[in-house]
């Protein structure tokens, strides 16, 4: 739905033989019962026993993994403060 832009409500159901809004409940039932984390941790598993994963070649966005308390600073944080204007008093 994010991707393409289109609504639950505007989702063939001749895709999946149910309605959107079957869909949509689906969705938000299986993230409340913490279903999505649990197939990731799934997925990964599989990807380690078959040692078709190279955490090498990956990356992570702050979408997936949060940076507790912003994250380790490597120095100053850059100013946001407007240049200083000269005086024309």
């Amino acid at each position: 739905m994010l991707k393409t832009g289109l609504g639950w409500n505007q989702l063939p159901r001749e895709l999946l033989g149910v309605s959107g809004v079957t869909c949509w409940r689906r969705m938000r039932d299986w993230t409340e019962a913490g279903v999505w984390p649990a197939v990731h941790e799934m997925l990964l598993a599989e990807l380690r026993a078959a040692g078709a994963l190279d955490l090498d070649r990956c990356a992570v966005d702050g979408s997936h993994v949060r940076a507790l308390k912003g994250g380790t600073m490597s120095g100053p944080a850059p100013s946001i403060a407007a240049d200083p204007v000269p005086s024309t008093i």
